[in-house]
């Protein structure tokens, strides 16, 4: 497998170093650089979408006829890899990476037409129901039901840590729309306006003092059955079509990067502030082994994600890389915990401290709270490996 760029795409990087360097502003990379959640802000993820958008590069991973870049995997690579070292903040994925995938490959052309211009536009604004009380990692055992009624369901039940419910204006959601033996054969994937009547959000508020997440109530609530994508009882299909972009529809290697480089800034920080830090080399022995580990994600994600850019679906891989990615991550989060010692304390809002002093280092405790959710979060990582031992390895 060839690493090296051509002259090509090496031009193309300098596209892409000379655009941020003009339209990526100190306020957004300063802002991102403390945002201890999963997701920017709202607000702060859309200013950036609407540069991007207005440069049309903002979905280079949509097919060109929906407004996509027409890159190469080498493009988008450069692409993803630049933005995250200059510190743009991540384009919120639940509408543009999760559902316009799942829209464009199942949906109708009026659906397609109708949605796909405003998730891009950043004038819908999506969050994701799928998992419910007593329905996490078991996800085909979920129970909010949607009930024929004309040509409308009557949906009633809640989801549960439903991120960025409270700013969304619309959420896709996981129904029952019929009891069978196999519970996977009774579910539709359904679209709902967040302003419909019945539909309640109520907050979730983490242990690093973030709310991201709610529970969303759903009380006869009303949608019409032409907000459903695809057949009916088939959404569990689509569901796990939109699970392996969840999992590996973008370049995560490029922004494990850019938290590492920040590991590799505190640990040079800290080395030189503090008297006999790290005199046995412990904890450069372990960055070293994030960097090699961190090495081998990226090159296993440009495989992968070529199958992509063909119009293809990341498939069952994507689990290694939301495994992989997910431990590299935290890793990262614990040793740079750990090099910050007793002073993590001011930054822990568990132990009474504030997350939003500001300065980067700040969120280096939140950020470890709130990551220990993604070892759940988009597939457990136990369901992570039984994907990679049935699918990949035919176990």
């Amino acid at each position: 497998m060839d690493l090296s760029f051509s002259d090509e795409e090496l031009c193309f990087q300098h596209e892409v170093r000379d655009f941020l360097a003009k339209n990526l502003s100190d306020d957004i990379v300063e802002t991102t650089s403390r945002n201890s959640s999963v997701f920017v802000e709202k607000d702060l993820a859309l200013k950036w979408q609407a540069i991007l958008v207005e440069q049309g590069w903002a979905v280079p991973q949509w097919p060109g006829e929906h407004g996509g870049a027409d890159w190469t995997p080498a493009q988008k690579y450069i692409f993803s890899r630049e933005c995250y070292l200059a510190g743009a903040p991540m384009l919120i994925p639940l509408g543009l990476l999760m559902l316009a995938p799942v829209i464009m490959a199942f949906g109708t052309e009026q659906q397609k037409s109708q949605y796909l211009p405003k998730i891009l536009s950043g004038k819908h604004y999506w969050c994701q129901g799928y998992s419910e009380p007593g329905s996490g990692s078991d996800l085909a055992s979920l129970k909010l039901k949607a009930q024929a009624d004309g040509d409308d369901y009557i949906v009633n039940g809640s989801k549960m840590w439903t991120t960025h419910a409270h700013l969304a204006d619309h959420i896709f959601c996981l129904v029952r729309t019929a009891n069978s033996e196999r519970p996977q054969q009774g579910i539709s994937f359904l679209l709902i306006d967040m302003d419909t009547p019945g539909v309640t959000v109520e907050p979730i508020i983490t242990m690093a003092g973030d709310h991201e997440v709610n529970q969303v109530f759903f009380d006869d609530v009303r949608v019409p059955q032409s907000n459903r994508i695809g057949d009916e009882n088939k959404g569990w299909s689509y569901a796990k079509y939109l699970l392996e972009f969840e999992r590996g529809g973008g370049f995560s290697g490029p922004l494990v990067l850019h938290e590492f480089q920040r590991l590799q800034k505190l640990y040079r920080d800290t080395a030189q502030n503090t008297h006999s830090f790290d005199t046995n080399g412990e904890i450069a022995r372990k960055i070293a082994r994030i960097e090699i580990d961190l090495k081998a994600l990226e090159i296993t994600e440009l495989r992968i994600l070529s199958a992509v850019s063909g119009g293809g679906n990341p498939g069952p891989e994507s689990s290694i890389l939301k495994l992989n990615t997910t431990r590299l991550e935290q890793a990262i989060n614990e040793l740079s915990v750990d090099i910050l010692g007793y002073r993590g304390i001011a930054m822990n809002p568990v132990a009474g401290g504030s997350p939003y002093r500001p300065d980067s280092a700040s969120a280096i405790v939140p950020r470890y709270l709130n990551n220990r959710a993604a070892s759940i979060f988009g597939g457990s990582q136990e369901v992570q490996r039984n994907i990679i031992a049935k699918m990949v390895l035919g176990l």
